[in-house]
C-alpha cells in the first residue's frame, strides 16, 4: 500500500504544479494579450472621419473615408496622396480637438 500512496502523491503534486503553471501563464501571458486586443478594437471602433492615425508603417494622416474594413488615409501637406489601407493598419488614432467656445 505504501507504493500506491507514493505514486498517488506524486501524480498529485504534478496536477497541482501544472495547473500553477496554467494559472502563472494565463495571468502574465494570456490576459494581457486579451485586454490589449479589446483595447485596439476599441480603437478601431471609435475610428472617424478628420481623425489623425498612425500607421503600422509609421506615417502619420487623416482619414477621410471608412468602409467596412478599410480606411482611405490621406498624407502629406499637400492632399495629394490619398491610400487605402486596412483598418488594422492603424495603431493610433489621434481625436482632432474641439473648437472652443468664446467666453464673454
Amino acid at each position: 500500500m505504501s507504493i500506491l500512496a507514493s505514486a498517488a502523491t506524486t501524480y498529485g503534486g504534478m496536477i497541482i504544479w501544472l495547473v500553477i503553471i496554467f494559472v502563472f501563464m494565463y495571468f502574465f501571458m494570456i490576459r494581457p494579450q486579451q485586454k490589449e486586443t479589446k483595447k485596439k478594437n476599441a480603437m478601431i471602433a471609435s475610428l472617424a472621419v478628420g481623425d489623425t492615425v498612425l500607421t503600422t508603417s509609421g506615417f502619420y494622416g487623416m482619414v477621410i473615408d471608412i468602409t467596412d474594413d478599410t480606411v482611405i488615409v490621406e498624407f502629406g501637406s499637400n492632399k495629394n496622396c490619398r491610400i487605402p489601407m486596412q483598418k488594422g493598419a492603424v495603431s493610433m488614432v489621434e481625436k482632432p480637438e474641439a473648437p472652443e467656445k468664446d467666453q464673454k
